[in-house]
């Protein structure tokens, strides 16, 4: 078991809960044929779904593969109170894994090696590697799980599981931006055995995307600290810490950070693989 050094760091987490009958109908969710917004305010108690085989557990689904938009992934955030988890997490043994903590602790358990894992946290689980996670704390944990099909490629290996403090690695500043834009990368970008990026971008008080990208990949965009205001095709949505953004491939997307503190998401995006022509590419 290794033991980890929790981040003072702010990641935002749901609580639920459910508004109360005072409030107005007006809010920012939006769900369109190119993006969706997912606002921190919709994610209360009665639009969580539980789980097969995982106990004390509860989860807000954000995304999910579907016809005609985002097709690539799934995830969710998961709250598993004290004692919860589960042995038999992933029903589907071709499934890659990614995990992000952003409040509590988790013990993830991979071929006989426990992980703990605080805030800041990263993991990665390639497929049929029988991975297991338990909350072993007193206290709730809140995590990220985003799943993926892996698309293995002849003559190159699957990866191995790994764990990766965010604190400890060095964000790369964007070319040309004077370190106002910078990425925190888990995964080497040169590194073919990876067929998704999960990413942490932090732009500083006034920094910007200075261009609407149009891109083949698919995003969710998850807001761990901070507000801007983000272009997504041709409009203009306010977010905050605990939004959420879900992307369908091509969608035009810039961004000026708000401030006062830095603006931080979560991104997940699917990489280095040929276009399936005709359908999705076996497995």
């Amino acid at each position: 078991m290794r033991d980890v050094t929790m981040s003072n760091r702010p990641y935002y987490a749901p609580r639920g809960g459910l508004p109360p009958q005072t409030d107005l109908l007006t809010g920012r969710a939006v769900f369109t044929d190119a993006y969706a917004v997912i606002p921190k305010g919709v994610m209360s108690d009665i639009v969580t779904s539980l789980l097969p085989f995982w106990d004390e557990t509860r989860c807000w689904v954000l995304s999910r593969p579907m016809s005609g938009f985002s097709e690539t992934f799934s995830q969710y955030i998961m709250e598993v109170a004290p004692g919860g988890g589960s042995d038999r997490p992933e029903p589907d043994a071709g499934a890659e894994g990614a995990l992000f903590v952003v409040e509590g602790e988790l013990t993830v358990t991979v071929g006989g090696d426990r992980h703990t894992l605080g805030p800041g946290w990263f993991g990665y689980l390639p497929p049929d590697c029988g991975w297991s996670a338990r909350n072993q704390s007193g206290a709730p944990v809140r995590f990220h799980w985003i799943r993926k099909a892996y698309e293995r490629v002849e003559g190159i290996d699957v990866p191995e599981a790994f764990f990766a403090d965010e604190a400890a690695i060095a964000p790369t500043p964007m070319p040309d931006t004077n370190g106002v834009w910078a990425t925190t990368r888990f995964v080497d970008p040169a590194d073919m055995r990876h067929d998704m990026h999960v990413t942490i971008v932090t732009l500083e008080p006034g920094g910007v995307i200075p261009f609407a990208e149009t891109h083949v990949m698919e995003h969710g965009l998850y807001v761990l600290e901070g507000k801007a205001v983000y272009r997504l095709n041709q409009d203009w949505v306010e977010v905050e810490a605990g939004d959420y953004m879900w992307l369908r491939a091509f969608c035009p997307q810039a961004c000026y950070a708000g401030g006062p503190g830095k603006f931080r998401y979560l991104l997940y995006k699917d990489v280095n693989r040929h276009m399936a022509l005709g359908g999705i590419a076996p497995r």
